[in-house]
C-alpha cells in the first residue's frame, strides 16, 4: 500500500509517516519511481509508534524500544528484560513532572485567592 492508505487505515498524517521513516521508526519499501511502499506490519508498527508516545517516549527512546515492544492480543508488552527498567525510570520522570506541575498550580491557585481577598 502506499502511504496515502497507510494514512488512512492508521489515522496519522503523511507527513508524521514520513517523519516517522526520517527517524528510522519505518522502513517501507521503495519502487524505482521513488513511491514508498507499506505492508501490513507497518500499520501495526505505527499503532504502537503512537501508543508509545501517547506513553511520553520520545521518537529517540521509541526506536530503542521498538524491537523489545510485542503487541500480545492489543496490549504493549516489553520483551526484554532491561526495557522494563527504562519504562520504570520514564515513569517515575513523568511522576517527578506531574509532582512539580501540581506544586505550580497549588502556588498559582495561592495567589489567585491572594488577589480575590
Amino acid at each position: 500500500m502506499r502511504i496515502g492508505e497507510l494514512a488512512r487505515r492508521t489515522g496519522v498524517s503523511e507527513r508524521a509517516l514520513r517523519y516517522y521513516e526520517e527517524q528510522g521508526l519505518l522502513r517501507p519499501e521503495r519502487r524505482p519511481s521513488g513511491y514508498r511502499v507499506y505492508g501490513d506490519a507497518d500499520v501495526a508498527a505505527v499503532r504502537r509508534i503512537r501508543v508509545l508516545l501517547a506513553a511520553g517516549l520520545s521518537t529517540a527512546q521509541i526506536l530503542e524500544v521498538l524491537p523489545c515492544i510485542v503487541d500480545d492480543d492489543g496490549l504493549l508488552t516489553p520483551a526484554c528484560p532491561e526495557l522494563v527498567d527504562e519504562l520504570v525510570k520514564q515513569r517515575d520522570r513523568i511522576g517527578e513532572a506531574i509532582s512539580e506541575l501540581e506544586t505550580t498550580r497549588a502556588n498559582l491557585n495561592t495567589i489567585i485567592a491572594g488577589q480575590r481577598s
